[in-house]
């Protein structure tokens, strides 16, 4: 026997006495600096086996086994941590979360959402308390109404708004972001009238008369959003660092924040400057509507992220582009192939939706982005709009294949067969075609989606089982702040599919395409991960990888699925630093 088959037989040994769980020096090992230990820690690796302890050193994972094998870790200067029975997960991961303008919101926008409001007068009343703080003319921000939450169970109006706001011009975005309400002082500012044509890709709401109610759909958004103060680089910073600290304390490390400008990204660079961005941010930069704008972006951004330019230590990733395909469910502007639904059982007749822009321009520039070898997350919620990205996807890959640039369908709300067969194609053969949904939308945005998709359509909404069963693997994201960010939330949504209010019962998507805890906590994990570029750093508690893990106060594996909704963490790792831990209870 050499001495190279020698080393191999001794590591096999090791490796089936620990039930091939621990990955053990041949020697005394080094002291780690933290070892946790008497716990049940899910590894999510390729065989999803549970281990009781892991050891980290310089802030990677150095073993992973029994709680006897990784004491052997421990030195005189180690850390010992007794889970004492908790569960350890990788930590979470949100695969489509607006992280800098979502925590930028947190700070400086009126919080218009469930369940501070549950009415239309609720709204106006903080609409008033709001204007009663503020200079004369100051624009009034809010977010996060839902006319599927208010007692009303309608669209918010300028009227509404105005008898509650004075002077103050005011826009409230509803909280998918795809639309919302501006008062009568708003619209005069910007010239909204009833002779004011809709713009592209928008739709300006009417009365009968032709006299605009205020609510603004897509592009239209624009006519009000344009004269609305911007926010500064210092806010950005501001709002990253109070988001990263929220994600750490819900056992979230990652985030794919799609949409970053260079001013949002001067912003992150600032905060890891200074040691505050304790989440990894794997950064999309806004892709534009024209083949014009696709160039310029190429031209100013292309290498660095085609290189996925990265920090030493893969807090802050450039690393592709965000178009959009259409529009929202909310606002029944996706781009569907037959008529949207209305409350459920009713048809909005005439209205498929649209894109949002000239279909085969955002083709072009798809095929521009993928030929420049840039990395294309796109927007798709309508079925037909789902359809057109991934025979796109596939029409690029045909021209110039490129395997590994793992293009994403974000939302991919109600994919057709044709769609499911392309991406189970597409990820077997090029490394693409990975659908980014957000599982909570059943939740929160359930009683407004139910009756827009309607009976049918609402069962294929988010289709994990058939993903499961086709193969193909998608990466969970919140969409915050369209909903809640927490990734419990997701992974309990991905179990259950239950609305929020039952406005249209408990379950109007079904229970079909529901799926188990473990593939849902890969879809915030390990899949996350890859839709990152990270799969190999991150995602999976195995030696080798960032120690980036969460501590639970109870296994999500063996709880029943009602509780997944209400885990608490009790501490948080990045790079092996705590970065969260919960005050110990009085």
């Amino acid at each position: 026997m050499t001495a190279h088959t020698s080393v191999h037989a001794r590591t096999a040994a090791l490796a089936v006495a620990a039930l091939a769980l621990s990955t053990l020096a041949a020697t005394q090992p080094a002291p780690a600096d933290r070892v946790l230990v008497n716990g049940a820690v899910l590894t999510v690796d390729e065989a999803d086996r549970v281990a009781q302890a892991v050891a980290i050193a310089g802030g990677k994972i150095v073993a992973v086994g029994t709680t006897e094998d990784i004491l052997r870790w421990a030195g005189p200067g180690t850390e010992r941590i007794d889970l004492a029975g908790r569960a350890v997960t990788p930590g979470l991961i949100d695969a489509h979360v607006h992280f800098h303008s979502g925590g930028t919101q947190r700070l400086f926008v009126l919080d218009v959402g469930h369940p501070q409001v549950t009415s239309i007068e609720d709204v106006a009343r903080e609409v008033r308390a709001q204007a009663a703080k503020l200079p004369a003319g100051a624009w009034i921000e809010g977010r996060g109404w839902d006319e599927g939450k208010l007692a009303e169970r309608r669209l918010i109006t300028a009227r509404d708004l105005d008898r509650a706001a004075g002077d103050h011009p005011v826009y409230l975005t509803q909280t998918t972001g795809h639309y919302g309400v501006a008062n009568s002082v708003a619209l005069t500012l910007a010239g909204i009238t009833r002779d004011t044509p809709d713009p592209p890709n928008g739709t300006i709401d009417r009365y009968p008369d032709g006299t605009p109610t205020g609510v603004l759909k897509e592009s239209a958004q624009g006519l009000v959003r344009r004269h609305i103060p911007p926010r500064s680089q210092a806010d950005f910073a501001r709002g990253i660092r109070e988001l990263a600290r929220a994600f750490n304390a819900e056992g979230m490390t990652g985030a794919k924040d799609p949409g970053v400008s260079p001013l949002a990204w001067e912003a992150y660079k600032a905060v890891q400057a200074s040691g505050d961005l304790t989440v990894r941010v794997f950064a999309l930069w806004p892709g534009g509507s024209t083949l014009e704008a696709a160039e310029r972006l190429i031209a100013e951004r292309g290498e660095m992220t085609r290189r996925r330019e990265a920090t030493a230590d893969d807090r802050l990733v450039a690393g592709g582009v965000k178009l959009f395909m259409d529009g929202s469910g909310g606002a029944r502007t996706a781009w569907l192939h037959e008529d949207w639904s209305l409350n459920y059982t009713g048809v909005d007749a005439g209205n498929r939706g649209y894109p949002a822009a000239d279909a085969e321009v955002i083709r072009a520039m798809i095929h521009r982005y993928h030929d420049a070898g840039l990395h294309v997350s796109t927007h798709a919620i309508g079925d037909r709009a789902i359809d057109w990205v991934v025979d796109t996807y596939q029409a690029a890959l045909a021209r110039r294949p490129a395997k590994g640039l793992r293009h994403g369908i974000i939302h991919a709300n109600i994919p057709t067969d044709h769609a499911l067969a392309v991406m189970a194609e597409l990820q077997r053969t090029w490394d693409a075609g990975y659908p980014e949904p957000s599982a909570a939308f059943t939740w929160w945005l359930g009683d407004t989606y139910a009756g827009n998709f309607g009976q049918a359509r609402a069962l294929r909404l988010n289709p994990f089982a058939t993903f499961k069963a086709r193969g193909i693997r998608w990466a969970n994201g919140s969409d915050f702040s369209v909903t809640p960010f927490p990734a419990r939330y997701g992974l309990w949504s991905a179990v259950t599919r239950e609305t929020l209010l039952g406005v249209h019962g408990t379950h109007p998507f079904g229970r079909d395409e529901a799926v188990d805890v473990r593939t849902a906590l890969r879809a915030v994990t390990i899949w996350a991960a890859r839709q990152m570029f990270l799969e190999d750093k991150i995602g999976s508690i195995e030696v080798g990888k960032y120690a980036d893990l969460a501590v639970w106060d109870r296994n999500p594996y063996e709880v029943p699925a009602a509780a997944l909704k209400d885990m608490t963490c009790t501490m948080t790792m990045v790079g092996g630093q705590v970065v969260y831990r919960a005050a110990a209870p009085r």
